[in-house]
């Protein structure tokens, strides 16, 4: 770890840092996810999808960006290359032989869920470890992502 002068106990920055990476790998891995739907989408509303999961992979980097400079800011190394990513985010496999908007929609929801509900064990994580500073960047996630899942399930729960 790199030395700094931030007041949180070594043991409780390791923790954290520990849980972050965990997260970051998660997050690197959605934002792939995101864009494979982005870049394979067709159909009717291909426009509208194509432009909705280029805004949701935009808000994804976002929330990885915090992740790793979280970790950076407690002296940890930030480890979020894609092959780290693959090897250790618990995100299911996206399926790779659809193209359909709807299937898109349906198979991208999973991931923003499967993430948010990590982010808010995160939460609680952070919370107990005594940093609350990196509970709220989980909460901001949180938050964050669950919008973006609303804005991608939202074209699969009317009624037809």
């Amino acid at each position: 770890m790199h030395k700094t002068k931030i007041d949180i106990p070594e043991n409780t920055r390791k923790a954290a840092i520990e849980l972050l990476q965990a997260r970051l790998a998660d997050a690197v891995d959605l934002a792939t996810q995101v864009k494979q739907a982005h870049w394979n989408v067709k159909g009717p509303n291909f426009i509208g999808l194509h432009e909705l999961f280029d805004k949701v992979a935009d808000e994804v980097r976002a929330h990885t960006d915090e992740i790793a400079e979280r970790i950076t800011t407690l002296g940890g190394t930030a480890e979020g290359t894609a092959r780290i990513a693959a090897a250790r985010s618990k995100l299911k496999e996206y399926p790779l032989d659809i193209s359909d908007g709807p299937d898109h929609v349906e198979a991208l929801s999973a991931a923003p869920a499967g993430f948010g509900k990590s982010a808010r064990r995160a939460i609680d994580e952070a919370s107990e470890m005594g940093d609350q500073d990196t509970a709220d960047i989980f909460t901001e996630v949180s938050r964050g992502i669950d919008k973006q899942l609303w804005l991608v399930e939202a074209h699969i729960q009317a009624k037809r």
